[in-house]
């Protein structure tokens, strides 16, 4: 399918309020920090649903994002060291990565524990000086070019980011997830919220699980049921979305 290089008419803002984000951020980074440190030294090699990344990899990716959000000076080297890569989301990520591979798991879970405070901080921060403006390339989301705010990216993107790999990390190495209603069922309903926003067509949806629930719009809809965190995965990208309201991408 063809990609619609068509920008939103207006740059896509947070729904949630700084302090909610705030709580989401917190939480998830510790979660996040939870899962490492119930892992093997053969769980790091595992391949994960993120092709290319393993567990390693993407503990390294997550890790790079927070030491970037936690420090101007990593922002700025970090995002410099991008464009010279070629730019974009890719070229970042994988900077990240590249530039953590020397380094042993104790030492990203150190480090990892260590900037997690100082990451929910800077993005509150970044969030709160310039939340409002709006990134300087386009994001792809499916078929869809669209504009981001920064607010949009700071306090949304990078808290969902975390908490799908922290899936990707579950999945791969066989740990249970942690999943509550209060953390992961208020991330998932403000997915839901923008996915229906995104399709804007009438729909019934239950979601199972602790962090499901029920919602829907207009009359006459599709009527769909599935476990939360495989609707989250489908929205991301991962997995085969059937045709149909499911296929609408969401940013992860």
């Amino acid at each position: 399918m063809a990609t619609d290089t068509t920008p939103r008419s207006a740059a896509r803002r947070p729904a949630l309020d700084r302090d909610a984000a705030r709580r989401l951020a917190t939480t998830e980074y510790d979660r996040f920090r939870l899962l490492l440190s119930d892992l093997d030294p053969p769980d790091w090699a595992r391949p994960t649903d993120c092709p290319e990344w393993d567990v390693r990899a993407i503990a390294g990716h997550v890790l790079g994002m927070a030491e970037m959000v936690a420090s101007v000076r990593q922002f700025v080297a970090q995002n410099a060291g991008a464009s010279r890569a070629g730019g974009g989301i890719d070229a970042l990520t994988g900077l990240q990565v590249h530039g953590r591979t020397g380094l042993t798991p104790p030492e990203v879970y150190d480090r990892f524990a260590a900037v997690a405070p100082r990451a929910v901080r800077g993005r509150r921060r970044l969030s709160r000086v310039i939340g409002r403006f709006t990134l300087p390339e386009d994001q792809v989301v499916g078929d869809r070019t669209e504009r981001w705010t920064f607010g949009f990216l700071f306090d949304v993107v990078l808290t969902r980011d975390t908490w799908m790999h922290r899936v990707d990390i579950a999945r791969a190495t066989g740990r249970e997830l942690a999943l509550t209603p209060d953390h992961d069922g208020v991330l998932v309903a403000d997915v839901v919220a923008e996915w229906a926003d995104r399709h804007g067509q009438p729909y019934r949806l239950h979601l199972t699980g602790p962090a499901g629930g029920t919602w829907s719009s207009g009359t006459g809809g599709a009527g769909l049921e599935l476990d939360a965190v495989e609707f989250c995965r489908l929205l991301s990208g991962r997995g085969e979305a059937p045709a149909g309201l499911l296929s609408q991408q969401v940013p992860f």
